[in-house]
């Protein structure tokens, strides 16, 4: 069976960071710390001592259980392909991401799973990261924007294995039974959710993982002041106390009555559970986040609408469509057998195994198979096809300390008190000033 053709997608304008094609995303389109060590390199090839080409290690942040079985797949494939062996220590995602620069600076498994962009960069720039250069060159079906979101200073570190986007999520049979229409601007949204929470169906939202709230953010955020202006604001060229970013707050209060209770509480499988369970209407998450929750026989009936416009200058022109994939760290053990794991996971074989298990992604390889391709899948490419600018998530498009130990407490404490605004921008505001006054590296 053929392919069919994969769209166009956007360039969007990046102005920090190298940026991403139409084409780039379809064409080309976090674990415990253990005890430090300071290994010593052997200066002809790269190999750290003690370490075997027939055996490599991989770190996955990939907890849950359909991307968990369908990385073991792919990793399965490839032992049968070479004879080599694939070892994976996966640790809670969560735990993953709160714990990766420890991890990076003790002893790191030979391959580890992480985000493009700016996530990448920012270890790059430490020197945590292996140039992975060489095995860029034996790579096809990436595009070159693709490839940029890849590289820190002309080296590649990255190689990307899959993508999704955010939107908001529903059940198609739900709308349709309660007479439900998409939103398509943010008076219909706030209507939407004022008619459902009538009905006794609330918005679903949780936060208890500390990065879901991010993804309403960056969307009203999005919508409100435009993708440039999300940029400078991640890079720390803008001030969190100024009026367009108070308006976002303001924007988002008025969305809150209509929330489920107890956000905190709630982690995202759980607000995936209660889409599938119909409890609740509608959900800003990621494409893998409610398709994880529904059965097989259910998948078809998931549905979404890209965020609402809020400002007509800036329409719905932004999607948050992070990608996925695979490094290797500077203190690997076995740096040759990682590169030899990485050269098999950039080919569209890789990806079309994995896809096989997870439908709840995009490959980004211009090669890979998507004449299987869900409804769901077609329709996510199909939006970032069609967006002007991609940005890849609050917590990936700027510092990883800021993300974490800011970011995550503000938005939680705007969740547990939204009226506090003018407080709350101001503790963001001199946090900021102090984390991006440290030296980078």
């Amino acid at each position: 069976m053929s392919r069919p053709p994969l769209p166009r997608l956007p360039l969007p304008r990046l102005p920090r960071l190298p940026g991403l094609s139409r084409r780039g995303l379809l064409r080309g389109t976090a674990a415990g710390a253990g005890a430090v060590a300071l290994p010593v390199l052997l200066a002809a090839c790269g190999e750290k001592p003690g370490g075997n080409d027939n055996e490599v290690t991989v770190g996955s942040n990939s907890s849950d259980t359909v991307p968990k079985k369908a990385f073991r797949d792919a990793f399965d494939a490839y032992e049968k392909k070479t004879g080599k062996t694939v070892e994976v220590h996966t640790t809670e995602h969560n735990e993953f991401q709160q714990n990766i620069t420890r991890y990076l600076r003790a002893t790191p498994d030979d391959v580890f799973m992480w985000f493009a962009g700016y996530r990448m960069q920012y270890f790059a720039e430490k020197g945590l990261l292996v140039d992975i250069s060489d095995v860029w060159q034996g790579f096809s079906g990436f595009s070159q924007a693709l490839k940029d979101q890849s590289t820190h200073e002309g080296k590649q570190y990255f190689v990307p294995y899959y993508y999704y986007p955010w939107a908001v999520f529903h059940r198609k049979s739900l709308f349709d039974k309660q007479g439900y229409e998409q939103a398509k601007t943010w008076d219909e949204f706030i209507a939407l959710a004022k008619k459902m929470h009538g009905d006794g169906i609330p918005v679903a939202f949780c936060d208890k993982d500390g990065w879901p709230a991010m993804g309403t953010f960056d969307y009203i955020n999005l919508r409100l002041n435009g993708y440039d202006f999300h940029k400078s604001l991640m890079a720390g060229d803008e001030a969190w106390t100024g009026t367009k970013v108070k308006k976002v707050f303001d924007l988002w209060r008025e969305l809150m009555p209509y929330y489920q209770k107890g956000a905190l509480g709630r982690t995202w499988e759980e607000a995936g559970q209660g889409l599938q369970r119909r409890k609740t209407g509608m959900a800003v998450l990621g494409m893998p986040h409610p398709g994880q929750q529904f059965p097989a026989d259910e998948r078809d009936d998931i549905d979404f609408f890209a965020f609402p416009e809020i400002d007509p200058a800036y329409g719905q022109d932004a999607v948050e469509a992070p990608i996925d994939g695979f490094l290797i760290a500077e203190k690997a053990k076995n740096v040759k057998a990682g590169k030899h794991l990485l050269k098999w996971l950039g080919t569209p074989a890789a990806e079309d195994v994995y896809l096989a298990g997870d439908p709840n992604n995009v490959a980004v390889n211009d090669d890979a198979d998507t004449s299987t391709y869900s409804p769901l899948q077609k329709k996510s490419a199909e939006l970032v096809a069609g967006a002007a600018q991609i940005s890849q998530f609050l917590d990936r498009d700027t510092r990883p300390d800021f993300a974490q130990t800011v970011m995550i407490k503000a938005l939680q404490d705007f969740i547990d008190d939204p009226n506090d605004v003018d407080g709350l921008v101001n503790r963001i505001e001199r946090q900021k000033k102090d984390i991006f006054s440290q030296d980078a590296g």
